[in-house]
């Protein structure tokens, strides 16, 4: 399970509304470093895509990725 985290206001945010300069800065850093552990745990992009697609929460996919780190050689 993933820890108790400090969401940034990004993950607060009501959809209605436009992204901050910052926050869209802040999303963009984040999402490349999901990216960048999946690419380092054999998880290609497109797939945790369709994993978010298929109903996987980003916190699931999280734990997902987490898991695999174990499996890294």
């Amino acid at each position: 399970m993933t820890p108790d985290l400090h969401l940034p206001s990004f993950a607060r945010h009501d959809p209605t509304e436009s992204l901050t300069l910052a926050q869209k800065e802040a999303l963009q850093r984040a999402v490349a470093k999901v990216v960048a552990l999946g690419a380092r745990v054999g998880v290609s992009a497109d797939r945790m895509i369709l994993l978010l697609q298929a109903g996987m929460t980003v916190g699931e996919l999280l734990d997902y990725l987490a898991g695999r780190t174990g499996e890294v050689v």
